[in-house]
C-alpha cells in the first residue's frame, strides 16, 4: 500500500488516497484513531461507477462512521475508473439492458455474466485491501462491510473470517451461486432494500434475506426508488454497525 495525497474533512478526519499495486482507493480516518487506541474498520462497498463518481457518497458515509469513532476505506472495482473492462461484461450489461426495456426476465446466463467476473476479481483484492489495512497501527479490529454489490457482500461475509458484521444494500441482480453461498453466511446482517428500486429483482432480493444463514438478520425495506435511501434509514444501519463494532 503507497499513500499518494492526503487532505483533512471538516478538520477532524483523515482522508488520505492510496494505491494498492495498481488499484486505487481510499481511507478515512477520524481523529481518535491512533496506535494505543486503532479505530474499527468499515468496508465501504459501491456499485462499479468509478470512485471519482461515486466519492460524494462515499465520502458522506466515511463521516458517519468517522462520528461513531470508525475509520472506513473502499477501492475501485475491477473494470471501474481508469481501470481495465472486464471481458464480457459490457455485452452483458447491454443484454441486461435491452431485457429490462422489452419488459423481459432476465436470464440467469446474463446475470452470472454480468455479475461473477466482478465478484470473483473484486474479492480477494478487498481481501488484500484489508490485510494492508490492518497492518496500519491506527487500524484495528473488528471489520464490518457496508454496501454493494450485494453479491460481493455475500462472498466476502463468507470467506472472509475478519468480517464481523455487515450491512448489504439490495439493488443488483444475484447470481443462483451466490443465493446458495448466501446459506453459509453466519455474521449479524442489516439488509436495506428499496421497494420499488426499478433496477432491482424484489423477489430475488427477499430470496436472498431469506436464504442468509445468520440467526441474526434485520431487513429494512423502504418505497422509493434505487437513489431514494432515507436519512433514517442510514441511521439505523449506522447504529448497527456501531452495536455490533463499537
Amino acid at each position: 500500500m503507497r499513500f499518494t495525497s492526503e487532505q483533512r474533512l471538516d478538520d477532524d478526519i483523515r482522508e488520505r488516497a492510496f494505491t494498492l499495486g495498481e488499484i486505487p482507493g481510499i481511507l478515512w480516518t477520524p481523529a481518535s484513531a491512533s496506535p494505543p487506541a486503532p479505530a474499527p474498520l468499515i468496508l465501504l462497498g459501491h456499485p462499479p461507477l468509478g470512485l471519482d463518481r461515486m466519492y460524494p457518497r462515499l465520502a458522506a458515509r466515511a463521516r458517519h462512521a468517522a462520528a461513531d469513532g470508525f475509520a472506513s476505506a473502499t477501492i475501485e472495482l475491477p473494470g471501474s475508473g481508469d481501470r481495465p473492462r472486464l471481458p464480457g461484461v459490457e455485452q452483458a450489461r447491454a443484454e441486461l439492458g435491452r431485457a429490462v426495456r422489452a419488459g423481459e426476465r432476465v436470464g440467469d446466463e446474463i446475470v452470472d455474466a454480468l455479475v461473477l467476473p466482478l465478484v470473483e476479481r473484486a474479492v480477494p483484492e478487498w481481501r488484500a485491501a484489508l490485510d494492508a489495512l490492518l497492518a496500519l497501527p491506527e487500524i484495528g479490529g473488528p471489520v464490518g462491510y457496508s454496501g454493494g454489490v450485494i453479491s460481493l457482500g455475500v462472498r466476502l461475509a463468507v470467506v472472509e473470517p475478519r468480517i464481523s458484521a455487515a450491512v448489504l444494500f439490495a439493488g443488483s441482480f444475484v447470481p443462483r451461486v451466490i443465493l446458495e453461498e448466501a446459506r453459509r453466511v453466519t455474521v449479524p446482517l442489516h439488509v436495506l432494500l428499496q421497494w420499488d428500486d426499478e433496477g432491482n429483482d424484489r423477489q430475488a432480493a427477499l430470496d436472498l434475506f431469506d436464504a442468509f444463514g445468520s440467526r441474526e438478520k434485520t431487513l429494512h425495506a423502504n418505497m422509493g426508488g434505487h437513489t431514494g435511501v432515507p436519512e433514517f434509514a442510514a441511521e439505523a444501519a449506522g447504529r448497527f454497525l456501531a452495536r455490533h463494532l463499537g
